[in-house]
C-alpha cells in the first residue's frame, strides 16, 4: 500500500519526482510548525526550523540513497543537530523529531505514508494537547525559599503547610553565604481553592522576606 515514488531499478532519480516530495516536504512541514505553534508557546525561528527540517532531511536521504555507508551516514545528518535539555520545552524535541521522521519517509519516497503519519501525529498532539488525559495533578508545585540559619527549617512552615498543602515533602537543603543561610525544596500539593498569594505571604513572614520561588515541576528554576 505504501510503496515508494522512486524507482529502484532507476539509476537516478528524476526532477518531476524530486520537485514533488519537495512540495510535499514543505507542505508537510508547514503542517507541522502550524500545529506546533498552535499548541506550544515558540518563536518564529523554530517555525521556520520545523518547516524546513523535512525537505533537508529529505535531501540528504536522496544524496546518500543506495550508498554502502548510508547507515554512518544518517547517523552523521542526526549528529549535526545538537538537543540541548531545556526545561518546560518537551514539545520542541518532539516536534523536531517529528519532522525528521517525515523527511526520512519522504527521502525513502514513501510520500503516502509520510502524509499518513503526519495526519495522526497532528490529531494526536491536539487532542493530547487540550485534553486532560495526559494532565497531571494541576495543583503540584515545588517551592524554593531560603532561610536564615537561626531557623530550624524541620518545622518551620509546618502549620503552613497544614493550613495550604494537602502533602509537602522537604527533598533538598542546602547552604548558602557561608551557612548564615540555608535554602529549602519542597515538592507540594496546595489544597484547592486557595490562593498563592496568601500562602506566599505567610512563608515571606516566617522567612524574614527573603527569596522564595514556587513553581510547577516541569517549570524548575534556581534562586
Amino acid at each position: 500500500m505504501f510503496n515508494s515514488l522512486f524507482d529502484t531499478a532507476a539509476t537516478g532519480l528524476d526532477i518531476k519526482t524530486a520537485l514533488i516530495c519537495a512540495g510535499a516536504s514543505l507542505l508537510l512541514g508547514l503542517a507541522i510548525a502550524i500545529t506546533h505553534m498552535k499548541t506550544s508557546q515558540t518563536t518564529k525561528g523554530f517555525l521556520i526550523t520545523l518547516a524546513v527540517l523535512p525537505l533537508l532531511v529529505m535531501a540528504v536521504m536522496i544524496m546518500i540513497n543506495g550508498n554502502l555507508g548510508t547507515s554512518i551516514a544518517i547517523l552523521g545528518a542526526f549528529s549535526l543537530i545538537r538537543f540541548r535539555s531545556i526545561q518546560g520545552h518537551a514539545k520542541d524535541l518532539l516536534s523536531v523529531f517529528f519532522a525528521m521522521m517525515i523527511g526520512l519517509a519522504l527521502g525513502m519516497g514513501h510520500l503516502l505514508f509520510a502524509a499518513v503519519i503526519t495526519a495522526i501525529g497532528i490529531i494526536a498532539i491536539v487532542f493530547f494537547s487540550y485534553t486532560h488525559i495526559l494532565e497531571p495533578n494541576a495543583q503540584a508545585r515545588v517551592l524554593k525559599v531560603v532561610i536564615p540559619e537561626d531557623l530550624d527549617y524541620d518545622d518551620v512552615f509546618t502549620e503552613i503547610f497544614k493550613k495550604y498543602t494537602s502533602s509537602a515533602k522537604l527533598v533538598e537543603t542546602k547552604t548558602m553565604n557561608m551557612g548564615s543561610l540555608y535554602k529549602l525544596t519542597y515538592d507540594i500539593k496546595l489544597r484547592h481553592g486557595i490562593k498563592e498569594k496568601e500562602f506566599l505571604d505567610e512563608i515571606r513572614v516566617k522567612n524574614c522576606n527573603l527569596k522564595i520561588l514556587l513553581s510547577e515541576p516541569c517549570l524548575e528554576e534556581d534562586i
